[in-house]
C-alpha cells in the first residue's frame, strides 16, 4: 500500500484553498467598495428634482409662441436654478460618500494586512501545498522558500509564495468579472 503524504503542521486540512479563497474574498470586497465609491447612489431627493427639471423643460419647449416667450424663459431659468441645486446636492453627497468609503477601504486594508500577517505567522515554517516538480520547473526553489524543499518529486510551496500567487490570480479573476 502507498503512504499518503500530508502537509506538515496542517494535518489533512486543505490549507492552500483556504488561503486562496481568503485572498480572493478580500480582493472582491475591495473591488466592490471601489465600485460603490465610484458609482455612488441616487437618493430620494435626487429623483424628484430630476423629474421637476424634465417637467419644467418640457413645458418651456411647448411654449413656442412669441407671446409666451417670457413665460418659457422664466421656466428655463427655474429649471437652470433646479439644476444648480441638484449639482450642489450631488457634489455634497459625493464628498460624504467618498469620505465614508475611504474609511471602509482603510478598515479593509487593515483587516487584509492583519489576516495576511496572521497567516504568515501561522504557516511560516510549514508547507501549504505540494506541487509536482515538472509544473514549476524553473521556479521550484523560489516557491519552496521556507517550506522544506522537495519531497518525492514534489515541491513544497511555502506561505509567502502562495500568498503572492493567490493575490495575483485573484486580481486577474476580479478584472475578468
Amino acid at each position: 500500500m502507498e503512504e499518503v503524504e500530508t502537509l506538515a503542521g496542517s494535518g489533512s486540512f486543505p490549507v492552500a484553498p483556504l488561503i486562496f479563497f481568503t485572498v480572493i474574498a478580500f480582493q472582491f470586497a475591495t473591488r466592490w467598495l471601489h465600485d460603490l465609491k465610484k458609482k455612488g447612489s441616487r437618493t430620494d431627493k435626487d429623483i424628484p428634482l430630476r423629474g421637476e427639471i424634465k417637467q419644467l423643460l418640457k413645458e418651456a419647449s411647448s411654449l413656442s409662441q412669441p407671446s409666451t416667450f417670457a413665460q418659457a424663459a422664466k421656466l428655463r431659468r427655474t429649471a437652470a436654478a433646479k439644476e444648480k441645486e441638484l449639482a450642489n446636492y450631488q457634489e455634497q453627497r459625493s464628498q460624504e460618500m467618498k469620505l465614508s468609503y475611504d474609511l471602509y477601504l482603510k478598515v479593509m486594508l487593515i483587516m487584509k494586512t492583519a489576516t495576511y500577517f496572521m497567516l504568515i505567522i501561522w504557516f511560516w515554517g510549514s508547507p501549504v501545498a505540494s506541487v509536482p516538480q515538472n509544473l514549476v520547473q524553473p521556479f521550484g526553489r523560489l516557491l519552496s522558500w521556507k517550506a522544506g524543499g522537495h519531497l518525492n518529486d514534489k515541491i513544497m510551496v511555502g506561505i509567502i509564495p502562495w500568498l503572492i500567487l493567490s493575490a495575483r490570480v485573484s486580481r486577474y479573476i476580479c478584472r475578468m468579472v
